[in-house]
């Protein structure tokens, strides 16, 4: 719950990096976070019978320190966010793959049924094919992990593959495999008689 809790929030508080470190700055912050842990503590997610027995969110000049210029904005050159990628009805054969997927942490799911974020995070390829089968497109996916799966039930007994109803995949950044070309289309030659 820790490792959640630590990965949600500095995920979600990405965007105060760069603002000015002062009270309308740390009041955003209170409200974000304390909407972040009510809805955790309404779904049974900590200890506690109230709010006030179960958490404590605490932004202000005590818990924070001004460095430099509070109302410099800085940011790092080149792209600091992407955005997640949503795919819907997919087909995976691998079985390391949709247990990797499958293991989205539930809130209230039980002790024993986290996730390690530690170990979440994957490189993984994205391969697109037409419909003759042929690889089309390919793509390279960095540190990413599933925030939703919802696979759909085997109809097969025979099947080893899963289908996927929906997967949305948190990355820190993707490329284009351009090693990957799509193949060319077949020639008709026509004969007359």
């Amino acid at each position: 719950m820790a490792l959640f809790l630590e990965e949600s929030l500095y995920r979600g508080l990405q965007w105060a990096v760069f603002e000015p470190n002062d009270e309308p700055l740390w009041s955003a912050i209170r409200l974000n976070v304390g909407s972040f842990m009510q809805a955790l503590f309404q779904k049974q997610a900590f200890q506690g019978q109230t709010p006030d027995e179960a958490y404590l969110v605490k932004c202000d000049s005590e818990t924070t320190t001004q460095t430099g210029d509070p109302s410099t904005s800085r940011k790092s050159p080149g792209r600091t966010e992407y955005d997640a990628i949503t795919l819907e009805r997919g087909v995976t054969y691998d079985p390391a793959f949709e247990a990797w997927a499958a293991s989205v942490w539930a809130v209230g799911a039980g002790l024993g049924a986290e996730v390690s974020l530690a170990s979440f995070r994957k490189d993984i390829l994205l391969d697109f094919f037409n419909e003759a089968g042929q690889k089309v497109i390919s793509y390279k996916i960095f540190r990413c992990w599933v925030s939703e799966y919802q696979a759909l039930p085997d109809l097969d007994a025979n099947a080893n593959a899963v289908a996927i109803q929906h997967i949305k995949l948190e990355n820190e950044g993707w490329e284009r495999d351009t090693s990957v070309t799509e193949p060319p289309e077949p020639s008709f030659t026509s004969t007359h008689a």
